[in-house]
């Protein structure tokens, strides 16, 4: 095989195996080459996606060594990106009673799911997370594009359990956008014991679902990783102080018919240094 066929065929391989410890023996046998020559194809591989802020090429040393591929998403690409999600975002038409905002096209696009997962996957490419929750129904898009870039299982709380998931377990939970007591389940096959867990969902306003979240967590004897959002509201009193944000919506005035956005915490609190 050429190398110019090697390089497209192992680029592939790798993008679709995320954090996946691969072995050089395994590349020569694959394509009847000697190591020195699949050193060289990674070599330049690693190179191009560094010089493009598009990934990371981890290389581990060692008999039981190889090369991994982690998603990692440049600071300029993520800036351009979120700047005009967050121009998108403020399109009065997205005002919906009670200060939410309409996300659903943005949540149906993968477009922006690839993009938006590969951001949050970079974020947490360095945090062991073993595994991805949401709460139903709009947050699911987003757990699975981060899960796909994290190569970890994801799990979706539900208000009401399903006959088909089996037992489960439950929290109440203060849902601070109708100051109510509230109830979410999850599965209890779905969750392993000792998880690390990274929760997403797609808005927040005070954070009550958010905790609700992090209640099962600690039930299922795991512990809560990160927490990341898509939109932030200017909220004055979060339950949730350590998040990452990718949009904050700074006003809503559904009278007048504006909103304001901004971009979130991500850029600040995200660690660019790795390329």
């Amino acid at each position: 095989m050429k190398r110019s066929e090697r390089l497209v065929d192992m680029t592939k391989y790798l993008l679709e195996r995320p954090h996946t410890l691969i072995s050089l023996p395994f590349f020569a046998e694959r394509y009847g080459s000697a190591k020195s020559s699949i050193s060289e194809d990674l070599a330049i591989l690693k190179h191009t996606l560094a010089a493009n802020e598009d990934g990371i090429l981890e290389t581990v040393a060692g008999a039981a060594g190889g090369v991994r591929y982690i998603p990692f998403l440049g600071k300029a690409h993520s800036k351009e990106y979120l700047a005009d999600l967050a121009n998108r975002i403020e399109d009065t038409e997205r005002i919906l009673p009670g200060g939410f905002v309409y996300l659903s096209d943005i949540l149906g696009s993968p477009k922006d799911m690839l993009r938006i997962g590969q951001m949050v996957a970079t974020h947490f490419a360095y945090k062991d997370i073993t595994a991805v929750m949401t709460i139903e129904t709009k947050g699911i898009p987003l757990a699975e594009a981060v899960s796909r870039f994290l190569n970890v299982p994801f799990v979706t709380a539900r208000k009401k359990g399903k006959v088909t998931e089996g037992s489960t377990v439950s929290v109440n939970y203060l849902s601070s956008s109708s100051s109510r007591v509230a109830k979410m389940e999850l599965p209890t096959k779905s969750l392993a014991k000792n998880s690390n867990v990274l929760i997403i969902d797609d808005f927040m306003k005070g954070g009550g679902t958010l905790t609700g979240m992090e209640g099962l967590v600690r039930e299922f004897d795991s512990k809560v990783g990160g927490i990341c959002v898509l939109c932030e509201t200017s909220h004055a009193d979060k339950m949730v102080d350590d998040y990452i944000s990718l949009i904050k919506i700074d006003e809503i005035d559904t009278e007048k018919s504006v909103i304001k956005t901004s971009i979130g915490n991500f850029l600040d609190k995200t660690d660019f240094n790795r390329f």
